[in-house]
């Protein structure tokens, strides 16, 4: 008999195999077939001698993501054994600390090549072979969840022979965890995120979070206000990058609130930039507005990963937060079925949902995060919400002061000192004025002016802050004469008619 012979007789054998099979499975119990299955199982573990482990990317109904699955990730997109893989995905370094499987030409950039789906590569460790492949399978789609997995399941299968179990159990997979976090945290970019308004935290076909890279050049050096302040700000951050055994042992939670309020202008979004660029976290910027509920608030939060910097920019504009939790108004029935959709697809995140997103028992799944509340009108946030313990710093940015201003001279002029700096120093003890009005002033507007820039642009601050004076004067004289008017007016109408 010839070899195409014998493979059409198996082939043929295999194929009524499998319909005895089905119309087994379809008229007999489910339970009976279940068992007859784990049987036949173990007896093919007679004749197949290898052992396999999973590692999915969401597990049962965890709503993260599984950190040994991207560790294992990390660890083959830099492993040896993937430059013999044939299906490979890319994606671009922007700092060019790419150390995949290969990298692209060129100073500022380079590509990191990973392992496609449904690829396969071989790894040794201690003379044993371990065979792993991408994979991606359907979910059941009877499985009965709260939170019901996606059409499709990611994850990484590990295979090897029996004979090297304990050495896969005992050492192996802890160098691959141990490798892959160490790679991880080497080739990480530093991201700015933003939650995704079409996002269904029932859903884990849909991502909460898409970012783009962090390029602000934001530092504390190039921040205008006073430098003690600042110094203080920055031994507070790094006290706190520092303090993991110090929230362990205090029973707190590894996260610190700051509060930035002040005018427009005053450098409250610079602050944030250079709060990520002194810790290297994430910024993970919330737009409440496009949360719909409590719940995908709490998922937002579960998908964020350590070393973060969560930031609400004008809360006060974000929600109803005025903090006057004043009484509903009784709804008649008629008036509830009244509601209309534009109604339903307004956010539904209340405060006592942010409260426990900021430090409930949900905050704590996760550490080394910053929360950060920005606002212009900090007297219009409920007390509870900026209260010690959430948010643990306010921190005032006001006006420019002198000191500010030889932050902003010497970033945008180069100069530590001007024969006009003392003018200016006795116009800013004079008048508000905002950093970022200060910095529009010393930039040049013309090509003509780049020759004199550092004269023009300091004569110019000059006269914004003299302008400024004048029309300060004038507003409060008309402010003055208003009041005089209403004062007269208020004793005429009270006066006895005669």
């Amino acid at each position: 008999m010839g070899m195409e012979e014998k493979w059409a007789g198996w082939g043929s054998a295999l194929a009524s195999a499998m319909f005895l099979w089905a119309m087994f499975r379809q008229y007999f119990s489910s339970i009976l077939g279940d068992r007859l299955g784990v049987h036949a199982m173990k007896l093919v573990s007679f004749f197949y001698p290898y052992i396999e482990i999973t590692f999915f990317e969401y597990t049962g109904q965890r709503l993260k993501r599984s950190e040994a699955y991207a560790a294992v990730e990390s660890y083959l997109s830099a492993s040896s054994c993937s430059k013999h893989a044939r299906r490979l995905k890319a994606d671009s370094d922007r700092e060019g600390s790419g150390s995949g499987s290969g990298s692209g030409s060129g100073s500022g950039s380079a590509l990191i090549l990973a392992m496609d789906d449904h690829e396969e590569v071989i790894d040794s460790f201690s003379g044993a072979k371990l065979y792993w492949s991408s994979q991606i399978a359907p979910s059941n789609s009877n499985a009965i969840s709260f939170y019901p997995s996606p059409p499709d399941r990611r994850f990484y299968r590990l295979s090897f022979h029996r004979r090297h179990r304990d050495l896969v159990a005992k050492s192996y997979l802890r160098h691959v965890l141990d490798e892959g976090k160490a790679i991880g945290l080497k080739n990480r970019v530093r991201r700015l995120y933003t939650n995704n308004t079409s996002y269904d935290s029932y859903d884990f076909r849909k991502l909460g979070w898409s970012h783009v890279n962090f390029e602000h050049p934001a530092t504390f050096e190039t921040i205008a206000m006073d430098p003690e302040k600042k110094r203080d700000i920055v031994d507070d951050l790094i006290a706190f990058s520092r303090g993991k055994e110090f929230y362990s042992r205090v029973g707190k939670p590894w996260k610190r609130g700051y509060l930035l309020y002040g005018p427009p202008g005053t450098g409250k979004s610079t602050m944030i930039a250079a709060m990520a660029n002194l810790l290297d976290y994430d910024v993970y910027d919330l737009e409440l507005t496009a949360v719909k509920n409590n719940s995908s608030l709490r998922k937002l939060l579960l998908e964020i990963s350590g070393k973060a910097i969560i930031v609400l920019e004008d809360i006060d504009c974000s929600l109803d937060l005025s903090g006057k939790r004043k009484k509903e108004k009784e709804k008649s029935e008629e008036e509830e079925k009244k509601i209309g959709s534009e109604e339903n697809t307004e956010s539904k995140v209340t405060l006592s949902g942010l409260l426990n997103f900021i430090d409930g028992l949900w905050s704590a799944c996760g550490g080394e995060r910053l929360v950060v509340f920005t606002t212009n009108f900090v007297e219009k946030l409920d007390p509870a919400l900026i209260r010690r313990g959430r948010m643990d710093r306010h921190i005032e940015l006001s006006y420019c002061d002198f000191e500010g201003f030889k932050v902003l001279a010497r970033n945008y002029l180069g100069i530590n000192e001007h024969t006009l700096f003392e003018k200016i120093q006795r116009l800013l003890e004079e008048r508000n004025i905002t950093p970022a009005d200060v910095a529009e002033n010393l930039m040049p507007k013309k090509v003509t002016e780049v020759a004199g820039s550092v004269e023009v642009c300091l004569t110019n601050l000059i006269q914004a802050l003299m302008e400024s004076k004048l029309n300060s004067a004038k507003g409060e004289e008309e402010m003055l004469e208003a009041t005089v008017a209403k004062v007269v007016e208020e004793k005429e109408s009270a006066a006895p008619s005669t």
